[in-house]
This record gives structure tokens, C-alpha cells and sequence, in this order.
């Protein structure tokens, strides 16, 4: 089984590691270990390739960043825990879908630990609790190369969901594990969901 490099980052400002990103998937080579960031964000709004500025409602006063990924907008704050994958997919010969049902599944199966059921929707990439999005995700391939990743709501302030539709979906409710069960830490949360996506991804755990 292939390893990847586990990198905690702790809390950072968006666009420095936006860049960071960027700049590892265009210098990496054919041998370069994948790699993922753990990480949280300071406050910012994320707007997808073809994000509709329309779905940003009222941002006040944080930044609107215009990024590489799929999907339309979606809000990143600390208390949210955030994993980007960094992997060389065609090295894994893995295509986008069997990538984003691989992080999907490791999602719902780490709320499952912490006795959450939880579930993905087909027409509408996230995991979701009774209609509630718990979690996002957003991808880009480039030359066979994936960036960005995925963010789940642990104990966050969640007002700013109110300033956009979530993802392009008006009155989308979000919900967050702190809402859910009081028997959780970030820390576990972290553990398990690194352990099912390298399972699901097949790397060695």
C-alpha cells in the first residue's frame, strides 16, 4: 500500500494556503508522496470555479476568496475541522467519483463512531444529518493531481451559513457534531476521520 504524509497545520489564513497547494500539485513529481493537510481557517467565504455570486447573501466583514474548485460557495471558520488531499489520483488509478465516494464514506462512517447516522446524496455532493449538511467537499484534478478537500462542522460559530446559500442551495439548513452529541473532542474526531480515509483511499494507516 502506497503512505501519505500527514501535515498538522493548525489555524491558518486561507489564501496563503490556497497557494501553498497550487504550488505542491505543479511542482510535484512522478515519486512525490501524497500528502494531508489538517488544518482550520481563520473566517473566510470560498467561491467554486463557476460559483454564482448571487448564492453570497451578505458576507459584512469577511473576505470572499474566488478559488479553483468545484462547487459554489461554502464558509470555513475555526471549529471546523478542514482535510485537503494533496494525491497523484492517476497514480492511484482512482477517478474523481471513486474519490469523492471514498471521502464520503469516510465521513459518514466517523460520525458513525461517534453514534451519528449520517448519510451522502447523490445530486448534491456532502454528508448530511436529516437534511442538514455536516460536512463539504470540494475537488480539483489537474494533470491527474487532486487539491483541495473536504471540511466538517465540529464546534463552530455557524451564523455565517446565514450570510450565503450553502453550496447554491437556498435555506439549507447546517448543522455541526457540538449540536449532536457532547461525547466527541476534535482530536478524536481528527483520528478517526485520517483512519477511514486512508482506508478508503488505500493507503497504509
Amino acid at each position: 500500500m502506497a503512505k501519505v504524509h500527514v501535515r498538522e497545520l493548525g489555524l491558518c489564513d486561507y489564501s496563503p494556503i490556497y497557494e501553498k497547494m497550487c504550488d505542491f500539485s505543479q511542482a510535484r513529481e512522478q515519486d512525490t508522496e501524497d500528502e494531508f493537510w489538517v488544518l482550520e481557517h481563520k473566517p473566510v467565504y470560498t467561491l467554486g470555479l463557476n460559483g454564482n455570486k448571487a448564492h453570497v447573501l451578505n458576507a459584512r466583514d469577511i473576505p470572499i476568496v474566488q478559488v479553483d474548485r468545484g462547487g459554489q460557495v461554502t464558509y470555513h471558520g475555526p471549529g471546523q475541522l478542514i482535510i485537503y488531499l494533496l494525491m497523484d489520483i492517476k497514480r492511484k488509478s482512482m477517478g474523481v467519483r471513486a474519490v469523492v465516494t471514498a471521502m464520503e464514506n469516510a465521513i459518514i462512517s466517523t460520525l458513525s463512531d461517534f453514534n451519528i447516522r449520517a448519510e451522502a446524496k447523490p445530486k448534491a455532493p456532502g454528508v448530511y444529518v436529516d437534511d442538514n449538511k455536516i460536512a463539504a467537499l470540494g475537488l480539483r484534478i489537474k494533470n491527474g493531481k487532486s487539491y483541495h478537500g473536504l471540511s466538517i462542522n465540529i464546534d463552530m460559530d455557524l451564523a455565517p451559513f446565514k450570510g450565503i446559500n450553502p453550496c447554491g442551495y437556498e435555506g439549507l439548513d447546517v448543522i455541526q457534531i457540538k449540536d449532536l452529541t457532547t461525547d466527541f473532542s476534535k482530536t478524536k474526531i481528527t483520528e478517526k476521520l485520517l483512519k477511514h480515509l486512508k482506508h478508503n483511499l488505500k493507503y497504509e494507516s
